[in-house]
């Protein structure tokens, strides 16, 4: 049995998402929930792995029980008096994890066929929040909100934004790791000031690298305080080396918001084509 899990995080006190030994993540978090619940070593399967300090508003898992962890799944009565075990199983999560958790599984669902929360999803969503001096600085946002002192020309940001759309070797934007592709297709990206003047990217892809979200958010800033051109962000990509004039903006302000499957019937198609590893030659998405 295959479950889905919608899940939510706030990122401050979590050591990034992935299990570590002697540290609090949320994947270990989660996983010591469920084992309670279910028994066994149950181990969850994530859309997206996020660092130290990032949030999550609609992280994608999934869950495999064998029969002996599907018999111990809460039980609960629909109206039509119909069992709903893998539903109430969100409900006894959040039990588990408590009032006030700082992670939380919002929703519970069998997965349908062909279902890998990793390489059946075609698009990850971020966005990233960014408080410059016309903002101010809200101390009830400082969890989820980076801080510059400057002000920022928005339609700059924006604009350097939208040059950096397309399929492309990313590698001046992402942390190296050795053995891992930097080719990434930047579906969307762009900036705008929310109510309280805030500054909000949004950044959609079909997959991120390492540090890829904060990095171009960082480059995005330094044109916002006119250290760079605008086309000068489409010069780093091109060079495939970052410059000192740019950096990796804070955790705080980053935030999973979602993530894209096709529909049920190609999601198996999808997951065999995400395996298959990308390479320097372009292949078509």
């Amino acid at each position: 049995m295959r479950i889905r899990l919608d899940i939510a995080y706030d990122g401050s006190h979590f050591r990034g998402w992935a299990r570590q030994p002697g540290l609090r993540t949320v994947q270990g978090e989660l996983e010591s929930a469920l084992a309670r619940i279910v028994g066994g070593d149950p181990r969850l399967v994530v859309a997206g792995r996020t660092d130290a300090g990032v949030h999550a508003a609609g992280q994608v898992a999934h869950l495999d029980l064998d029969e002996e962890q599907a018999a111990r799944l809460p039980r609960r009565r629909r109206d039509n008096d119909e069992l709903d075990a893998i539903g109430a199983l969100a409900g006894r999560l959040r039990g588990v994890l408590g009032a006030y958790a700082d992670a939380t599984v919002s929703r519970t669902s069998l997965a349908p066929d062909g279902f890998d929360a990793r390489f059946s999803a075609v698009w990850r969503r971020y966005s990233y929040r960014l408080a410059d001096a016309a903002a101010g600085y809200d101390p009830l946002e400082r969890q989820r909100t980076t801080y510059v002192r400057s002000i920022l020309d928005l339609e700059a940001m924006d604009a350097a934004a939208s040059r950096l759309i397309g399929l492309h070797d990313f590698a001046a934007y992402c942390k190296a790791r050795e053995e891992a592709t930097t080719i990434r297709t930047l579906l969307e990206y762009d900036w705008h000031r929310d109510g309280a003047g805030v500054l909000v990217a949004n950044v959609r892809a079909d997959a991120f690298c390492h540090s890829m979200v904060r990095a171009l958010v960082g480059a995005c800033v330094a044109v916002g305080e006119g250290r760079i051109g605008i086309d000068d962000v489409v010069a780093i990509r091109e060079a495939r080396m970052r410059i000192p004039e740019t950096k990796v903006l804070a955790a705080r302000g980053l935030v999973l918001a979602e993530v894209g499957y096709p529909a049920d019937d190609l999601l198996a198609a999808r997951a065999e084509q995400t395996r298959k590893r990308r390479d320097a030659e372009y292949p078509a998405s």
